[in-house]
């Protein structure tokens, strides 16, 4: 009889939702989370698998509530299958994945098609977000109601601006009768109209039209204000600027519903990338791995994302994994696609920070875990006892640089391509199940 048991042994087990951070044995069985040995429960009976974890840190399973899996209509991009491999690879035990496939995810029967794939090709958890607007066009709401019963856990016409203040509004007075969030993708069209990256000093000198930070931070504002007058939810998708970090942290003081998430790129990377910056040395400028909309912005804002997660203003790190066919990015800068893929990079590329200080270990872990898990009032992200047994086991100091030929995901867009990264995933949980092992 195969084993229905798994010991995570000896390793640092690190569960910011429970407060817990301490060297001990991690049992699952029978699919959920047994506990820590000797505090939570015993120690196994029967046949059981043990995986070394000395050395390494035992985390629940990160929990992604923004990524694009591409599926249906982009598989060229991506797939159900090779996305959630590629999440497993990153220790992504949960993806929410956006609405704007082809076509967009604006109707049950497509909500009802993304759980069918996952249930069948999946091999980690996948919930599907739905559109707020018919087919992204910002001119008619969909039956939020409808698709949140069938499965949505937010909305979002994400890489679509919604113009619409009054659309705005409604959205987020229907939202508020479930209890579902509106993720709008904040940056005003008419700005962003032919840019293709920050502007500022480095767009200047390379030639290339930026988008203005004004042009995020006025729509910030803009739904803040309305979330004020509906009482709904409002959390901001890929936060980018100090000016709309600044507006969320008065909404939440003034008691308004809002959260924001970060980037790992915003939270890593600027504008000078652009230019062929690099953490080794100077690199070839305008690559367009560097191309992602809200754009890489600069030093500053960079800086102040990081504060902004040290303070809780922003209460999630999230991927935005975007991959891309090689089509998409083997162009001129400015014809080129926006976004890069980000689930394998996301924890090597925020493990530098800790490195050099501007994070603390546990930040990053509960900023994976609990907080984007308690922003869609998910079950998950904790190492609980009987929740579903969800882990990642990563080693923190482990150095490497990512190659195309590491990547399990369709998308070899990256900017972290060649660069040196700061820990790796050598376990990933899902279930119960082992899904990746190195």
């Amino acid at each position: 009889m195969a084993p229905s048991s798994l010991l995570i042994s000896g390793g640092r087990v690190l569960d910011p939702a429970r407060g817990i951070d301490e060297h001990a044995d991690l049992l699952l069985a029978d699919g959920v989370v047994r506990g820590i040995v000797g505090r939570d429960c015993s120690g196994p009976s029967g046949s059981y698998e043990r995986f070394d974890g000395r050395g390494l840190i035992v985390s629940p399973g990160f929990v992604d509530i923004h990524a694009h899996l591409r599926q249906p209509g982009q598989e060229h991009k991506e797939t159900i299958a090779t996305g959630t491999r590629s999440a497993a690879k990153g220790g992504f035990t949960t993806v929410c994945c956006m609405a704007n496939t082809t076509p967009v995810v604006d109707n049950r029967a497509q909500i009802e098609y993304i759980q069918a794939i996952a249930a069948t090709e999946g091999v980690v958890r996948v919930l599907p977000l739905a559109a707020v607007t018919m087919g992204l066009r910002g001119q008619e709401l969909t039956e939020m109601a409808d698709l949140a019963e069938a499965g949505a856990v937010a909305f979002s016409d994400d890489g679509v601006p919604l113009a619409s203040a009054r659309m705005m509004r409604h959205a987020l007075e229907y939202g508020r009768a479930f209890d579902r969030p509106i993720m709008p993708h904040c940056d005003d069209p008419e700005l962003m109209h032919g840019a293709s990256m920050n502007e500022g000093p480095v767009a200047t000198r390379l030639g290339l039209r930026g988008m203005p930070s004004a042009g995020e931070e006025a729509l910030v504002a803009r739904d803040i204000a309305l979330a004020d007058l509906t009482g709904g939810r409002l959390h901001i998708c890929h936060v980018s600027t100090i000016g709309a970090i600044d507006a969320i942290r008065r909404g939440k003081v003034r008691g308004i519903r809002v959260t924001g998430e970060a980037s790992p790129h915003h939270l890593t990377l600027t504008d000078e990338w652009v230019a062929g910056q690099r953490w080794l040395g100077t690199g070839r400028p305008f690559d367009t791995n560097t191309k992602m909309n809200p754009p890489l912005r600069s030093e500053a804002d960079r800086r102040a994302l990081v504060e902004a997660l040290r303070d809780g203003t922003l209460e999630a790190i999230a991927t935005d994994h975007a991959p891309h066919a090689p089509v998409d990015k083997d162009c001129e800068f400015d014809a080129a696609a926006f976004g890069i893929t980000g689930f394998e990079t996301a924890l090597g590329a925020l493990l530098r920070l800790h490195e050099s200080d501007d994070l603390p270990l546990e930040l990053i872990v509960e900023r994976l875990t609990a907080g984007p898990a308690r922003i869609f009032g998910l079950p998950y992200g904790t190492l609980a006892p009987g929740v579903s047994g969800d882990v990642c086991v990563f080693e923190p100091t482990a150095r490497w640089q990512p190659t195309m030929e590491d990547f399990v995901s369709k998308g070899k867009n990256s900017p972290y391509l060649g660069q040196p990264l700061v820990g790796r995933v050598r376990l990933t949980v899902f279930g119960g199940t082992v899904v990746y092992q190195t």
